[in-house]
């Protein structure tokens, strides 16, 4: 006799229904990774404009647009940029730096903030919910975040 190779329709339906729940779990984790790294570069590309911030403010001059701090353009693959002069001769200001996140729809919109206080030490602020807290970059706190009001060149 001639023996049939091959395989049966139950064991095919027994591997697919195994890849189907390894998507299932895989596909959300991802996607929570993903954030979380897009959130992270935000905090990052945002944190790196401190130097230029502070640069303008030990020449006396007070940044008025995204140039004067060393960015060239308001917007890029990660964020949307945005910043706030300071009124106070000691520099303070909240929301001096921000950046609006872009990509996964966990964090689309949600904002970054730079906070320069009178002493000259800078703290993150995010308006991504506490309840989120794993696409809360490290070194930033959840609470309120605004974005900033210039966006000039």
């Amino acid at each position: 006799m001639n023996a049939q190779k091959g395989f049966t329709l139950i064991e095919l339906m027994i591997v697919v229904a195994i890849i189907g729940i390894l998507a299932a779990i895989a596909i959300p984790a991802y996607q929570d990774y993903i954030a979380k790294s897009q959130s992270g570069a935000g905090y990052s590309e945002v944190s790196s404009l401190k130097t230029g911030y502070e640069t303008q403010l030990n020449e006396g001059k007070i940044p008025t647009k995204l140039s004067d701090v060393g960015i060239t353009a308001v917007s890029s693959t990660v964020c949307d940029y945005a910043i706030n002069a300071f009124t106070a001769t000691s520099g303070q200001v909240d929301n001096a730096i921000t950046c609006t996140l872009k990509g996964n729809p966990r964090i689309a919109t949600k904002i970054i903030s730079l906070n320069r206080s009178a002493t000259g030490a800078w703290t993150c602020t995010t308006d991504i919910p506490a309840t989120d807290d794993k696409f809360i970059p490290k070194g930033c706190v959840s609470g309120t975040a605004a974005k900033g009001s210039i966006v000039a060149l």
